[in-house]
């Protein structure tokens, strides 16, 4: 018997999301072609490796037609796209060798490009994109070989992508616990200004202290619980009044803030503001907060185009400064570290 490594792929991801859309998307490929591709490999096994529809493991009949639940075909895997899948016995049983059956062929793949003097180019996500990481990853990237970028994530959706080799690396703000497996190496740390309406009471202030904000309303893009900076900056400094809005992007986040007189928020003070009326930036002092960037990856990753990316950024961090504290000065939200490990190698 003969295996596809594709439909092993297709399992795979499918395994892993327990959903055919989102394994669909994480492979770039439409929905139906992974039904099919899974649909084969379990005609190739004679068994089922999927539950499909709503009803979990009695549901759905068998995968040459059953009906589900709700009427639709079991047989091409578009019912468990719709409400997720779970695995069958024989799929628990042939999910560990499926793994390592797409890490062979991966690795299959890598030692002939690099005997050939290939190099696939590196894949890099970032997350935090209210904060425009990309301005510091385009400082860069010039010197970092070939990049391929994503469409930004958040932390704990790199981390997943990193440790099952979707991405290479990615660049964000790393904030504990991160997953076992996973290395960072601090980039930067960014002073950070308070934006507020022009009409609050300290806007014509040259200068503001994080304390001095503690009557004001911190207003956050989405719950706090999951936007650690702006969290850890509220319980430091007092503030007690917090409100949140819906991330629709800087425009418009910044648009709230400026309308209400007794709203502020934190922005990196390198982020270019777009044109909003009423908005007024001021530095923060004594202390100023800092915005720690950092480069994240799997542990163990070879790829040359990594060492390139971390070179880059250490010498760039030199040239520009980057990585300068004062923690009389300066505040951080923990110790800057660099995650114990020397560089990607």
């Amino acid at each position: 018997m003969d295996l596809d490594v594709a439909q092993v792929r297709a399992f795979v991801r499918t395994a892993e999301e327990l959903h055919f859309g989102r394994a669909a998307d994480t492979l770039g490929i439409t929905q139906q072609a992974l039904s099919k591709r899974i649909a084969r490999l379990e005609s190739l096994l004679g068994t089922e490796l999927f539950h499909r529809g709503s009803g979990g493991k009695g549901s759905g009949g068998k995968g040459n037609g059953g009906s589900s639940g709700n009427g639709s075909s079991g047989g091409n895997g578009d019912s468990g796209s719709r409400t997720g899948v779970h695995l069958t016995e024989a799929g628990q049983r042939f999910l560990p060798p499926a793994r390592q059956t797409v890490a062979a062929a991966d690795a299959a793949v890598a030692a002939v490009a690099a005997m050939s003097g290939q190099r696939r180019p590196l894949r890099a996500d970032v997350w935090g994109h209210l904060y425009a990481p990309m301005r510091t990853l385009a400082q860069v990237a010039g010197r970092a070989g070939e990049l391929v970028l994503g469409h930004g994530r958040d932390l704990p959706s790199v981390t997943t992508a990193l440790l099952r080799g979707d991405i290479d690396a990615a660049f964000g703000r790393v904030h504990p616990p991160l997953p076992a497996g996973l290395t960072h190496r601090l980039v930067r740390l960014e002073p950070v200004d308070v934006v507020l309406s022009a009409d609050h009471p300290l806007a014509a202030e040259p200068a503001l202290r994080p304390d001095q904000l503690c009557d004001s309303v911190l207003w956050a893009p989405g719950p706090l619980d999951r936007l650690d900076f702006l969290h850890r900056f509220a319980d430091r400094f007092g503030i007690r009044n917090r409100a949140t809005g819906v991330n629709l992007g800087l425009s418009h986040f910044l648009a709230e803030v400026a309308e209400e007189p007794r709203r502020f928020s934190l922005v990196p003070a390198d982020v270019p503001l777009p044109p909003v009326p009423g908005l007024r930036s001021v530095p923060l002092v004594e202390p100023t907060p800092l915005y720690a960037w950092s480069l994240l990856w799997r542990s163990g990753n070879g790829h040359p185009g990594l060492t390139d990316l971390a070179a880059a950024c250490a010498e760039e961090a030199g040239r520009s400064r980057w990585l300068e504290y004062d923690p009389t000065r300066d505040w951080l939200p923990e110790p800057p570290t660099s995650g114990g490990d020397p560089g990607p190698r």
